[in-house]
Protein backbone atom coordinates (compact mmCIF):
# COMPACT_ATOMS: atom_id res chain seq x y z
CA UNK A 1 0.00 0.00 0.00
CA UNK A 2 1.60 2.99 -0.93
CA UNK A 3 2.05 6.18 1.45
CA UNK A 4 0.04 9.02 1.20
CA UNK A 5 -0.65 12.64 1.87
CA UNK A 6 -3.32 14.06 3.59
CA UNK A 7 -5.65 14.31 0.39
CA UNK A 8 -4.97 11.12 -0.43
CA UNK A 9 -2.24 11.73 -3.18
CA UNK A 10 0.95 9.25 -3.12
CA UNK A 11 3.99 10.92 -1.12
CA UNK A 12 6.84 10.97 -3.29
CA UNK A 13 9.98 10.30 -1.92
CA UNK A 14 13.20 12.90 -1.24
CA UNK A 15 16.22 10.97 -1.17
CA UNK A 16 19.44 12.62 0.63
CA UNK A 17 22.97 10.96 0.26
CA UNK A 18 25.65 11.86 2.81
CA UNK A 19 28.33 9.95 4.10
CA UNK A 20 28.83 12.46 7.63
CA UNK A 21 25.95 10.35 9.66
CA UNK A 22 25.52 14.22 11.67
CA UNK A 23 24.94 16.13 8.67
CA UNK A 24 22.46 13.11 7.17
CA UNK A 25 20.17 13.35 9.88
CA UNK A 26 20.51 17.27 10.01
CA UNK A 27 19.72 17.29 6.19
CA UNK A 28 16.68 14.51 6.88
CA UNK A 29 15.32 16.60 9.71
CA UNK A 30 15.17 19.67 8.05
CA UNK A 31 13.62 18.26 4.81
CA UNK A 32 11.09 16.18 6.77
CA UNK A 33 10.13 19.30 8.97
CA UNK A 34 9.63 21.47 5.72
CA UNK A 35 8.53 18.86 3.34
CA UNK A 36 7.22 15.51 5.27
CA UNK A 37 3.51 16.23 4.77
CA UNK A 38 3.60 16.18 1.02
CA UNK A 39 7.31 13.64 0.60
CA UNK A 40 8.61 10.70 2.35
CA UNK A 41 12.22 11.56 2.92
CA UNK A 42 14.67 8.69 2.68
CA UNK A 43 18.07 9.27 4.03
CA UNK A 44 21.32 7.07 3.19
CA UNK A 45 24.90 7.34 4.03
CA UNK A 46 26.35 5.97 0.98
CA UNK A 47 25.85 6.05 -2.45
CA UNK A 48 25.78 1.76 -3.10
CA UNK A 49 23.00 2.33 0.26
CA UNK A 50 21.30 4.94 -1.96
CA UNK A 51 21.46 2.68 -4.93
CA UNK A 52 19.80 0.16 -3.32
CA UNK A 53 17.06 1.97 -2.00
CA UNK A 54 16.16 3.49 -5.36
CA UNK A 55 16.09 0.13 -6.78
CA UNK A 56 13.85 -0.70 -4.02
CA UNK A 57 12.00 2.10 -4.62
CA UNK A 58 11.29 1.11 -8.29
CA UNK A 59 10.09 -2.51 -7.82
CA UNK A 60 7.51 -0.69 -5.53
CA UNK A 61 6.78 1.27 -7.99
CA UNK A 62 7.30 4.53 -5.90
CA UNK A 63 8.58 8.19 -7.46
CA UNK A 64 11.10 9.77 -6.45
CA UNK A 65 11.20 13.76 -6.73
CA UNK A 66 14.43 15.34 -5.98
CA UNK A 67 17.64 13.58 -5.01
CA UNK A 68 20.06 15.26 -2.78
CA UNK A 69 23.64 13.95 -2.84
CA UNK A 70 27.01 15.27 -1.26
CA UNK A 71 29.84 15.70 -3.59
CA UNK A 72 32.60 14.28 -1.22
CA UNK A 73 31.86 10.81 -0.25
CA UNK A 74 34.55 7.96 -0.25
CA UNK A 75 34.23 5.12 -2.93
CA UNK A 76 31.55 6.99 -5.38
CA UNK A 77 31.37 10.79 -5.00
CA UNK A 78 28.30 12.84 -5.40
CA UNK A 79 28.52 13.40 -9.44
CA UNK A 80 29.53 9.17 -10.08
CA UNK A 81 26.29 8.59 -7.50
CA UNK A 82 23.85 10.82 -9.35
CA UNK A 83 25.06 8.98 -12.37
CA UNK A 84 24.42 5.92 -11.45
CA UNK A 85 21.35 6.54 -10.16
CA UNK A 86 19.59 8.03 -13.63
CA UNK A 87 20.12 4.34 -14.82
CA UNK A 88 17.87 3.15 -11.86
Amino acid sequence: MPVTTPDGAPRAAILTVDDDPGVSRAVARDLRRRYGERHRIVRAESGETALDALRQMKLRGELVSVILADYRMPEMNGIEFLERAMDV
